[in-house]
């Protein structure tokens, strides 16, 4: 996502511009063409109501942070049965842009545990931040409202199926705390 002609939805700011003593505020809602270009980019079957509201502010001299609240309608098809799921997001975005940022070093770098910054450039993309900020609130795996999944059960004839339930790592222990309980209420009862 760097070339603004290929984003859903852009709305960039030269740095060059921006006041350095003042934060800039800032108010976005996609339009519902924009909206529908996001939701096609995240993997969403549609997006209601989608609003980045915040202020970018001059960190320092030389870079930026931004504070923002990220609030939408997202629907998504459900993991189980495809059934459309509707979830409402409301998080909280932050960012920052480092000038003199860190470049990893060496074939292969450790992520690091501030995952807001990233180096500055001429431009600061809203959109690509609202963009990134959605896609990463979405929930993983929606289910709609009383939607599991069955349970298969496979083996060779004439032996017993393996169950879900068997296979859990705790199963064992559960089965041994009864069997345990039950020896020791005998050895009390004699």
């Amino acid at each position: 996502m760097t070339a603004s002609s290929a984003l859903p939805f852009s709305h960039p700011l030269r740095v060059s511009d921006l006041p350095a003593r003042k934060p800039t505020r800032f108010d976005l809602s996609p339009s519902a063409p924009e909206l529908a270009a996001i939701a096609a980019e995240i993997g969403a079957d549609s997006l209601r109501k989608v609003r980045l509201q915040g202020e970018l502010r001059p960190l320092g001299r030389t870079d930026w942070e931004l504070e923002a609240k990220l609030a939408a309608t997202v629907v998504q098809p459900c993991v189980v049965t495809l059934a459309p799921v509707t979830t409402r997001l409301d998080e909280k975005v932050e960012r920052r842009w480092l000038r003199d940022m860190p470049e990893p070093t060496g074939e292969e770098a450790e992520m690091p545990e501030d995952d807001t910054s990233e180096p500055l450039g001429a431009v600061i993309d809203l959109g690509v931040v609202l963009t990134e900020a959605l896609a990463l609130a979405l929930p993983l795996y929606p289910r709609a409202e009383g939607a599991e999944l069955e349970e298969d059960a496979f083996t060779e004839p004439g032996k017993a199926p393996l169950r879900d339930e068997e296979i859990r790592p705790f199963a064992g222990l559960a089965s041994l705390r009864d069997r345990l309980a039950n020896d020791n209420d005998k050895d009390g009862n004699e």
